[in-house]
C-alpha cells in the first residue's frame, strides 16, 4: 500500500451563503488549487448528503466535475450521513493507497439554509429508522436520551450535567470566535447559555449544532508532502437507536478508531489534538471516552477541568467544532481534517495554535451513530520510528457481529424505563411537549414507546404499556 498524502486544502466560511452548492465548492477549490498548484487530477471524489432533497439535484458529481471545467475526469459521489465529508476522505485514500490513481481531490458540501426550518430538519431526520421516526423521535430527541441515560449510569445529577455540557458549550463558541470559517464566531457566557431554550431534556439551543452552509476540498498525493495520512478507520451500528448494547457509546466509533490506531502504529496518548463531531455537546464528551482518551464516565471530568481547552492537555474541537463552526452535513467531517491540517501546519490565529502538535485525529458521526469514521493524520517530517513490539493500548471489546433484531409483534403489558425526553421542538405533526423514550418489556425488547401525557418519569420506573395501529404508549 502506497503512503498517502494532504497536499492543498481550502474551505469556504460555514453559515448562510446566497449562492449555489457549486459556487461554494468551487471557492473551496480553487483555494486548495492556490494553496499547492496542483490543478491535474485522476479522479474526484464529492460528498454531498442529501441534494436530491435539499436541491432537486441527482448526478451531483456530475454536475459539480461539470462546473468546475474538469469533465472527463472520473467523479464519484459518497454519502454516509453526517459522516459524508469523512467517508469521501476515505474513498479517495483508498484509491490513492492502492497506486492506481496519484491525484485525487477531494470535495464535500451542503446547501440548507435556503430551506424553511422544519423542511430541513425533517430532511435530516429521515436518517433515522421508520419506527423512532414515526414515534417522534428526532435528533435532539435521540441524543437526549442517550444524555439521559449517560447520567443515570454514571450517577450525575442534572444540575451537574448541565454544567458540564454549558462548558462544552462555552468552549467550542470561544474556540469558534476565533477562527474566520467559522459560522458563529462570538464567545457566549454561561447566562446565555442558561436562558436558551430547552430543545429536548435536558439539551438546550447551545447543545445543538446549527444549520449550515459550506464547503470544503482536499487534494490527497502519492507525492510525499508535510502531511500524511497515517490510519483511517470505519464502523457501523444498528439503524434503530433502541436495538444497540449499550446506549452510552457509540460502538461504530470504537470500531473505527480501533483500526486507525492500529494503522497509524499510534495509540491515543500520542494524539496532540482533535476534531470530534458534537452534532450535540454529550456527544464530544462520549466521542472523547470512545476514542480511548477517557475512561467510560470520565469525559465529563476532563471537561470540567478544562484539559481539552486550548493550552489544555488535549485540545478538542479548537475549530469551534460542529456546534460553532457550523455544520453542513455533508462538509463537517472533511472540515475536520482540513482544520487539523492547518493546526498541524500551523495556519491558524495564533490564540488557537496548539504548540508543537505532530499528531492528529478526527472522529465523524453518521446518522444517529451509525456510521462513524476514525481519521489519524501526523506531520511526516516526525521522523517517528515504530517500536518492533508495538501493542495497542486501545483495545476494547466489541462484538462486531450481532443478530438482526426486529421489535416483536406483541409486548407484555408492563415494562422498565430505559431512557426517556420530553420534546419542546417536535415535528410539525406532533404536538409539543411531548415525551418518548425506550422501554424494555418484560419480555427483554426494547421499544420506542410515546406517553399518552408527560409525566414525572424516572430511569427504572415501571410502567404500563399498550399497543395501538403497531405504535407502542406509555400509559
Amino acid at each position: 500500500m502506497a503512503d498517502v498524502y494532504i497536499s492543498g486544502v481550502g474551505m469556504t466560511r460555514f453559515g448562510k451563503h446566497e449562492g449555489s452548492l457549486h459556487d461554494m465548492i468551487g471557492e473551496a477549490v480553487k483555494r486548495a488549487i492556490e494553496e499547492c498548484g496542483i490543478d491535474d487530477f485522476d479522479a474526484m471524489y464529492v460528498g454531498v448528503m442529501s441534494p436530491e432533497e435539499f436541491l432537486g439535484q441527482g448526478n451531483i458529481a456530475a454536475s459539480i466535475v461539470d462546473y468546475l471545467g474538469f469533465s472527463g475526469t472520473p467523479s464519484f459521489r459518497i454519502e454516509t450521513a453526517s459522516s459524508t465529508g469523512a467517508a469521501v476522505f476515505q474513498a479517495a485514500f483508498y484509491a490513492v493507497a492502492s497506486g492506481y490513481i496519484k491525484r485525487a481531490l477531494v470535495l464535500a458540501g451542503e446547501k440548507m439554509t435556503h430551506l424553511p426550518t422544519p423542511t430541513t430538519t425533517g430532511i435530516l431526520a429521515e436518517v433515522i429508522e421508520q419506527k423512532e421516526r414515526s414515534a417522534g423521535a428526532t435528533m435532539p430527541a435521540l441524543a437526549a436520551m442517550i444524555t439521559q441515560k449517560y447520567m443515570s449510569q454514571y450517577e450525575i445529577p442534572l444540575s451537574e450535567m448541565e454544567r458540564y455540557l454549558s462548558k462544552v458549550a462555552l468552549k467550542n463558541h470561544y474556540n469558534g470566535s476565533l477562527n474566520k470559517f467559522a459560522q458563529f464566531q462570538e464567545a457566549i457566557s454561561e447566562e446565555t447559555y442558561f436562558k436558551s431554550r430547552v430543545i429536548a431534556a435536558p439539551l438546550r439551543l447551545y447543545d445543538c449544532s446549527p444549520i449550515s452552509d459550506g464547503a470544503v476540498a482536499l487534494i490527497l498525493t502519492s507525492d510525499k508532502t508535510d502531511m500524511k495520512v497515517s490510519g483511517i478507520g470505519h464502523g457501523t451500528d444498528t439503524l434503530g437507536v433502541r436495538f444497540r448494547r449499550s446506549f452510552t457509546t457509540f460502538k461504530s466509533t470504537q470500531i473505527a478508531a480501533k483500526k486507525a490506531y492500529q494503522m497509524a502504529k499510534l495509540n491515543p496518548h500520542d494524539i496532540d489534538i482533535a476534531e470530534l463531531h458534537d452534532a450535540f455537546t454529550p456527544f464530544e464528551i462520549i466521542d472523547m471516552e470512545d476514542v480511548g482518551f477517557y475512561p467510560p464516565g470520565q469525559g465529563v471530568y476532563a471537561v470540567e477541568n478544562r484539559e481539552t481547552n486550548i493550552g489544555g492537555k488535549l485540545p478538542v474541537n479548537t475549530s469551534g467544532g460542529l456546534k460553532s463552526r457550523g455544520h453542513p452535513v455533508g462538509a463537517s467531517g472533511l472540515a475536520q481534517i482540513v482544520d487539523l491540517t492547518w493546526q498541524l501546519r500551523g495556519q491558524v490565529d495564533e490564540k488557537r495554535v496548539t504548540q508543537n502538535a505532530s499528531v492528529g485525529l478526527a472522529q465523524s458521526i453518521g446518522g444517529l451513530a451509525n456510521n462513524n469514521f476514525v481519521t489519524i493524520i501526523e506531520r511526516s517530517d516526525r521522523n517517528r520510528v515504530i517500536a518492533p513490539n508495538w501493542q495497542p493500548a486501545f483495545n476494547p471489546e466489541i462484538a462486531l457481529k450481532a443478530p438482526h433484531q426486529q421489535d416483536p409483534e406483541s409486548i407484555t403489558p408492563m415494562g422498565t424505563v430505559e431512557t426517556f425526553t420530553v420534546l419542546y421542538i417536535a415535528p410539525k405533526e406532533f404536538e409539543t411537549p411531548f415525551q418518548i423514550g425506550f422501554v424494555r418489556d418484560d419480555n427483554g425488547h426494547v421499544l420506542i414507546a410515546k406517553s399518552k401525557e408527560v409525566k414525572d418519569l424516572r430511569i427504572g420506573d415501571r410502567v404500563n404499556l399498550s399497543q395501538e395501529d403497531g405504535k407502542v404508549f406509555i400509559e
